[in-house]
């Protein structure tokens, strides 16, 4: 389970905004948010398991952030990475072309200075344009949002409304533990809040991305330990789309 919202041209100083949680089981290593040392120019956290990542930025100008899609019968052990479609996109693969039949299914936000684009492979393959707004993404379809994606979406609308200074502000939705009503779609109810508290499977971190329309851009990630609580937190500055 995860959720990420994106907010693509919305704000007359924002230019992207994205406000994410990552779950996952907590047995699974992950490295924390950092600038990777393998020349790729990514900025992200990395699965040390399949070796990509959920949500980065490189900053020659492209962000892409990436949620399974709950299917039954899947995910299929033998299929691609999907962390790997991640980093493939950040250091170049076009968005357009990219193969997407190879793996489990998934929902995808691309965005760089050209515009942004939401991609998925389930029930088939999709490719489209974002118009400028708020969008959801959590472990469903992407046209039948989640009420939790429907949540988040929300207190996003709120923030960019407001004063839309600190984008450390949106931190605090990303914490609501409340459980949220289901109707047709949705997981069940112990996974219907924006945050999920488990010992076993929950929030192991939660994200927020804020680039100005000078490029200037802040990445920021806190951590979560098996009983919810913070055990870290990382920042990185960057220029988006300067080279």
């Amino acid at each position: 389970m995860c959720i990420a919202v994106l907010a693509w041209q919305a704000h007359p100083r924002w230019q992207l905004v994205v406000a994410a949680n990552r779950d996952e089981y907590h047995a699974r290593p992950a490295a924390p948010l950092a600038r990777w040392d393998d020349g790729s120019g990514i900025i992200a956290g990395q699965d040390l398991t399949g070796g990509g990542t959920w949500l980065g930025v490189q900053e020659a100008g492209r962000l892409v952030l990436i949620t399974n899609f709950r299917v039954a019968r899947y995910p299929e052990p033998g299929r691609a990475s999907r962390g790997a479609l991640v980093t493939g996109l950040l250091t170049g693969s076009d968005p357009e072309k990219v193969p997407l039949a190879p793996y489990n299914p998934f929902n995808l936000f691309c965005a760089d200075v050209s515009g942004a684009r939401f991609l998925s492979n389930y029930p088939e393959d999709e490719r489209g344009l974002l118009m400028p707004g708020v969008h959801g993404l959590s472990n469903g379809s992407f046209h039948l949002p989640w009420p939790k994606t429907r949540v988040l979406s929300a207190a996003m609308q709120a923030w960019l409304e407001s004063e839309a200074e600190d984008p450390t502000a949106l931190f605090d939705p990303l914490a609501d533990e409340v459980p949220i009503e289901i109707d047709q779609q949705g997981p069940e109810p112990r996974l219907s809040g924006v945050f999920i508290r488990d010992a076993v499977y929950g929030t192991r971190c939660s994200t927020v991305v804020a680039i100005d329309r000078a490029g200037v851009g802040v990445m920021i990630e806190r951590r979560f330990d098996a009983g919810g609580a913070a055990c870290g937190e990382s920042e990185v500055g960057f220029g988006w789309g300067a080279q």
